[in-house]
C-alpha cells in the first residue's frame, strides 16, 4: 500500500545518508538521495545489502612498512577498549539478579581452544531436524529476459567514490555507459556477452543470471564437457583494479579448494571484447541451481503478510553447514570475509557458499577488503579481517534469519536487540547466549575456531530440537564428563508413623486433636525428615559447607475450611512472608522480563494434585556440587598420561599420588584442587582456596578455573559467586549441558525456584543421562505445590537408569504424601498402586514394598473415611467394588490390608522395639470383629 502524501517519510537506513524513502508505487520504497531500497522493508522482507570495500582497512594496508608497528599498537589498544565493553555475561537470569547492586564479582571466560578439526556430518540438519529439500531449478528458466541494472542500483565502481551514476536527469534518461561525474571513472552496466556467444571456444552463453557487486553473471553450456551447465562471472568494468584483483583472487583460491559446501571453480578464461578491443577475464564456476538463504527467508509469510522468520532449528542447521565451509577455508589460511544471506544457496539437502570474490589470504596486508554493512565485524575497518570476523558474519546471518531484525544495518549495526523484545531469544536462552558470544565486540572473546563454534551451535540445536519435539537429543561433551553420581534421590523421607490419620484408633487422637497440636505415639504420620532440624528458608545463610541449603517453604493452594475432614494445619508463614525473610532472593527470586516461566502454567487453586507440598528432605548442596561433571583433561597437558593412569579416587590417596607428577601443569593443580575440595578439614579448605586464588591470578580466563570457582563457591556456601562463575561458563559454551545443571542447583539454593525449574527442565529434556536434573525438577515443583509436575518428572526417568526404582518410589510418595483426604484422590491412588505393583515385579525389596503399600492403603483409608471425594456415581458402579493392591476400596478391606502389611513389616524389623511398635500399629488398624 502506498504512503499518503502527508505521511512522514522514513529516514534512510544507510550509514551517513541523510535521505528519506519515497514510495515509487506498489509499496516499493527507495531513498531520494542514494536511491537504495531499505535492507529490511516494513513487512520484514530482507533486501540485498551491497558488498563494499572497507576503505579504512585499505588505507591502513597501503601504508609503508614503517607504520605497521604503530598500527599493531593501535589494534592492541582497540582490543583492550573492546574488552572493557564486552557484552558477555549479560544474558543470564541469575547474573542479572545478582549483579543489580553493582558489586557483583565480574567473571569472564575465553575460548577453550579446543576443536581445531572439522566435525563429521551426515546431511543438512545432522539428522536432528528435517530441512525441506530445495529442488534444482531448470537452468533455462532462470535466465533474465531483459538484463538491465535499475537506475537505483547504479553506482560508481571505484571504491574511493561510490557515487550514483547513470541516473535520469529531467527528461534525459539515465545512461548505461559513461563516466562518473564525480571522479571521472568509466562505468558500464551493459552485458558484454550475449546469447549464443562462445567464450574460449568452449562455453556457449545462454544469457544473464544476475548483476552482482563485481559485474554480470552469465549462464553457459560447457560444450567440451558433456554439455554441463556452468556459470561465468565477469567484471564490472576493466578499469576497476580492485574488481580485477578480486576476480583473479577468486580464481586462484577457488582452484585450490574442493569442498562439498563451496562452489567449485572449473576454469579461468579470457574473451575479446569487440567493442573495446580488450581481453576480459571470466571465472568459470559450478552452476548451483537452488535458492539463496535470502529467498528462503523472504518466501515465508504470516497471515498478515509479514515475513515469518525461519525456525531457529532450521537456521542453526544452515549455520553448521556454513561453519563447515568456513572451517575448510581457514584450514588453508583463507578468509571468506563476506558471508551473508545472499551468498549461500541451498540445493537439495546441501548448502553451498557462492560469490567467493571477497576471499583473501590471512597474511594479505595489501588487497582491498570486501564486506557488507550489518554483517561485517566492527573491528575489520581498523584491524582487518580474521577468523573471528568470519565467525561474526555467521552469527549475524543467523540473527537476520531467525527474527525480524529491523535496523541491523544502522541502529544495531554491531549489536543485538534486547532479548525481551525478541521471541526467539525468550524461548531459547542458549541460542541468544550463542549469538552474544559470537558477536562479542572483543574478537578475542568470540569462538576460537569454526569447529568450536560449530560444536556449540550443534549443542544449541540439540537443545532446541529437544524442547520443540519433546524427544531428548543427548551427545557426549568434549569439555566435561558425565555427572559423577546422583545424590538427592530421596526427595521424601520414609514414613515412620501411622500412614492413616483418620483410621488410627485405640486412644489415638482424631483429626481435630491433630489440628490442635496434640500428639500420640504413632497416632500421626511422621517422617524422618520431621525429626531433623528446621529447614531454613531460601536465601538464608547456609551452615558450614552448604549442607543444609534449603528448599523454601511450599506455596499453598486453597485449603479446606478449618475443621473440615482432612484439613491440614495452616502454614506458619505465607509465601510473601517467606520471600521477605529470605532476604534479597525470595522464594521466586528476581526473574528478568525476557525469561519465560518453565513448563505449563501453575494449576489453579483446588486443582487435583496441588496445594501445600509435602515436607522435603533438605538439598545436600555440598554433596550435590561435588557430584557435578568434571572438566576433561586436556590431552596436550604434559601430565595427561600420568593423570589417566591414576588408579585411586580417594582424595587423601590422590594427593599423595600427585606428588609424583612429572610436571607442575595446570591439570595437575586442578586435580589437586578437586581433591582438597572433597576433604572437609579446615586445613584442606584453606589450601583449596589458596590454590584457587593462585590459579585465578595466573589463568583468569581459563574456563576450567572459572568452573572450579563455581564448584568451590557451592561447596563453601558462597552461592552468589558460584552462580556468577557457572553463568560465565554458560556464556562461553551455550551448547554444553553441565553449566545449566550447575546453574539449576545455584538457583535452587538461592531460592529462585522458577529459574531452577527452567534450567533443570532444559537439562532433563535434552539429555536424560543427567538424572539429577529430573530429581531437581521434581523437588522444585513439589516446593511450589505442583505435585503433578513433580510426578511427571520422576516418572520420566527411564527404566534403564539405575535410579529408576528411586524415582518411582519418590513418585508414589509425591502423589500421596500429606494430601488432604477431602481431595479427589481416586486416580492418584490407583496410579500409585500400579507403580507399587510394577516395582515389586522388577524386584523391589520387601521392606520398601510394604512401606509403600502402607502409604497407599493409609491414604485410601483416609479418603474413604472422609467421604470418598470424587468417587464415581452409584449408577456408574460403587467405588467399594474396586480393588487397590488386592484390597476392596472400603473401610474393612483397607484396614485388613494395612494390618497385613504392618505385620509383614514387623517380621522384617531389625529390633524388638521396632517390631513391637509395628505390631501395635497393625492392631490399631485392624477392623473391629465380634470374634
Amino acid at each position: 500500500m502506498s504512503e499518503t502524501p502527508d505521511a512522514p517519510k522514513r529516514r534512510c537506513q544507510r550509514p551517513g545518508c541523510t535521505g528519506a524513502y519515497e514510495d515509487m508505487g506498489g509499496g516499493e520504497l527507495y531513498c531520494d538521495i542514494c536511491g537504495l531500497a531499505p535492507v529490511v522493508s516494513p513487512a520484514g522482507v530482507i533486501g540485498s545489502a551491497p558488498t563494499g570495500v572497507t576503505a579504512a582497512g585499505r588505507e591502513g594496508r597501503s601504508s609503508s612498512s614503517g607504520s605497521r608497528s604503530s598500527r599493531s599498537s593501535s589494534r592492541s589498544s582497540a582490543r583492550s577498549a573492546r574488552s572493557q565493553s564486552s557484552r558477555r555475561s549479560v544474558s543470564g537470569r541469575l547474573s542479572r539478579s545478582l549483579s543489580s547492586g553493582g558489586s557483583a564479582r565480574q567473571v569472564s571466560v575465553r575460548s577453550s581452544g579446543s576443536g581445531t578439526g572439522g566435525s563429521v556430518r551426515s546431511r543438512l540438519g545432522l539428522g536432528l531436524v528435517e530441512v525441506p529439500d530445495v529442488p534444482r531449478a531448470d537452468p533455462g528458466t532462470v535466465v533474465l529476459d531483459n538484463p538491465e541494472v535499475p537506475e537505483r542500483k547504479r553506482f560508481c565502481s571505484s571504491g574511493e567514490c561510490g557515487a550514483p551514476v547513470g541516473r535520469t536527469r529531467g527528461e534525459r534518461a539515465g545512461r548505461t555507459e559513461g563516466f562518473c561525474t564525480k571522479c571521472g571513472n568509466p562505468y558500464s552496466f551493459v552485458p558484454k556477452l550475449r546469447k549464443g556467444d562462445v567464450v574460449h571456444g568452449q562455453y556457449e552463453i545462454a544469457g544473464c543470471l544476475a548483476h552482482g557487486g563485481l559485474g554480470w553473471v552469465y549462464l553457459a553450456v560447457d560444450r567440451a564437457v558433456s554439455d554441463r551447465w556452468v556459470v561465468l562471472k565477469g567484471l564490472l568494468d576493466t578499469g576497476d583494479q580492485d574488481a580485477m584483483a578480486a576476480a583473479i583472487s577468486e580464481r586462484r583460491f577457488l582452484a585450490e579448494i574442493e569442498h562439498s559446501n563451496i562452489v567449485r571453480i572449473y576454469n579461468f578464461v579470457e574473451h575479446l571484447d569487440r567493442r573495446t578491443g580488450s581481453m576480459d577475464g571470466y571465472i568459470v564456476m559450478e552452476y548451483v541451481g537452488g535458492r539463496s538463504l535470502k529467498e528462503l527467508a523472504n518466501s515465508r509469510r504470516t497471515p498478515e503478510g509479514r515475513r515469518d522468520p525461519l525456525p531457529v532449528e532450521q537456521a542453526c542447521a544452515y549455520g553448521i553447514e556454513a561453519l563447515e565451509a568456513l572451517g575448510h577455508l581457514h584450514s588453508r589460511n583463507l578468509l571468506y570475509c563476506d558471508f551473508k544471506v545472499d551468498n549461500a544457496i541451498q540445493q537439495g539437502d546441501q548448502l553451498k557458499l557462492i560469490d567467493m570474490g571477497a576471499v583473501r589470504r590471512m597474511d594479505d596486508e595489501d588487497s582491498a577488503i570486501y564486506g557488507t554493512v550489518g554483517y561485517q565485524a566492527p573491528e575489520v575497518a581498523e584491524s582487518g579481517p580474521s577468523v573471528a570476523s568470519d565467525l561474526y558474519t555467521v552469527a549475524r546471518t543467523l540473527a537476520v534469519l531467525t527474527f525480524d531484525f529491523q535496523g541491523y544495518t544502522n541502529v544495531f549495526v554491531d549489536s543485538l536487540p534486547e532479548p525481551e523484545n525478541i521471541e526467539a531469544f525468550q524461548r531459547f536462552e542458549s541460542f541468544y547466549r550463542f549469538l552474544v558470544r559470537a558477536t562479542d565486540p572483543d574478537p578475542e572473546r568470540r569462538f576460537a575456531s569454526a569447529a568450536e563454534m560449530s560444536e556449540q551451535l550443534t549443542g544449541v540445536l540439540r537443545e532446541v530440537v529437544a524442547m520443540e519435539s519433546g524427544r531428548p537429543r543427548p551427545a557426549m561433551s568434549t569439555l566435561l564428563g558425565t555427572e559423577l553420581r546422583v545424590v538427592d534421590t530421596e526427595l521424601l523421607a520414609r514414613a515412620t508413623g501411622d500412614t492413616s490419620v483418620l483410621g488410627s484408633r485405640d486412644g489415638a487422637p482424631g483429626i481435630f486433636a491433630r489440628l490442635r497440636g496434640e500428639t500420640h505415639a504413632g497416632a500421626t504420620s511422621r517422617t524422618s525428615a520431621e525429626a531433623a532440624p528446621p529447614v531454613p528458608s531460601a536465601g538464608s545463610a547456609a551452615d558450614e559447607g552448604g549442607r543444609n541449603a534449603a528448599i523454601p517453604a511450599q506455596a499453598t493452594a486453597e485449603p479446606p475450611p478449618p475443621g473440615a475432614p482432612g484439613a491440614l494445619p495452616p502454614p506458619a508463614t505465607t509465601l510473601a512472608q517467606q520471600s521477605q525473610a529470605a532476604g534479597p532472593y525470595g522464594a521466586y527470586g528476581s526473574t528478568p522480563a525476557h525469561v519465560r516461566l518453565p513448563g505449563k502454567p501453575p494449576p489453579p487453586p483446588g486443582a487435583r494434585g496441588t496445594g501445600a507440598g509435602p515436607l522435603l528432605v533438605p538439598l545436600e548442596a555440598r554433596a550435590t556440587a561435588l557430584a557435578l561433571p568434571v572438566p576433561r583433561v586436556d590431552p596436550a597437558d604434559p601430565n595427561a598420561g600420568f593423570l589417566a593412569g591414576l588408579m585411586t579416587s580417594a582424595p587423601a590417596e590422590l594427593l599423595t599420588a600427585l606428588r609424583d607428577a612429572p610436571a607442575q601443569s595446570i591439570e595437575r593443580r586442578l586435580r589437586e584442587l578437586r581433591a582438597r575440595l572433597e576433604l572437609e578439614t579446615d586445613e584442606d579448605r584453606k589450601a583449596a582456596e589458596q590454590a584457587l586464588a593462585e590459579l585465578e591470578k595466573e589463568h583468569p580466563d581459563d574456563w576450567r578455573v572459572v568452573w572450579y570457582r563455581g564448584l568451590a563457591g557451592l561447596v563453601a556456601g558462597d552461592r552468589e559467586t558460584a552462580a556468577l562463575a557457572f553463568d560465565a561458563v554458560y556464556d562461553a559454551f551455550p551448547g554444553e549441558t553441565a553449566p545449566k545443571l550447575a546453574l539449576g542447583i545455584c538457583a535452587e539454593v538461592l531460592g529462585q525456584l522458577d529459574n531452577a525449574a527452567e534450567y533443570y527442565r532444559l537439562v532433563w529434556a535434552t539429555d536424560p543421562s543427567y538424572v539429577s536434573a529430573a530429581f531437581g525438577l521434581a523437588r522444585v515443583r513439589l516446593s511450589v505445590g505442583d505435585r503433578q509436575g513433580a510426578v511427571e518428572a520422576l516418572e520420566s526417568v527411564p527404566e534403564a537408569s539405575i535410579h529408576f526404582v528411586a524415582a518411582r518410589v519418590a513418585a508414589v510418595r509425591a502423589r500421596l504424601r500429606e494430601r488432604s483426604p477431602a481431595e479427589p484422590l481416586l486416580d492418584d491412588l490407583h496410579a500409585a498402586a500400579q507403580q507399587v505393583v510394577r516395582l515389586r515385579e522388577i524386584g523391589l525389596d520387601a521392606l520398601r514394598g510394604e512401606e509403600l503399600t502402607t502409604e497407599v492403603l493409609g491414604s485410601a483409608l483416609d479418603w474413604v473415611l472422609a467421604g470418598r471425594a470424587g468417587a464415581p456415581d452409584p449408577e456408574q458402579g460403587p467405588a467399594s467394588g474396586l480393588l487397590l493392591l488386592g484390597c476392596r476400596m472400603e473401610e474393612q478391606g483397607l484396614r485388613l490390608g494395612l494390618e497385613r502389611s504392618y505385620r509383614r513389616l514387623a517380621r522384617l524389623a531389625q529390633s524388638g522395639t521396632e517390631r513391637i511398635e509395628l505390631v501395635e500399629r497393625a492392631n490399631r488398624f485392624r477392623p473391629r470383629t465380634w470374634v
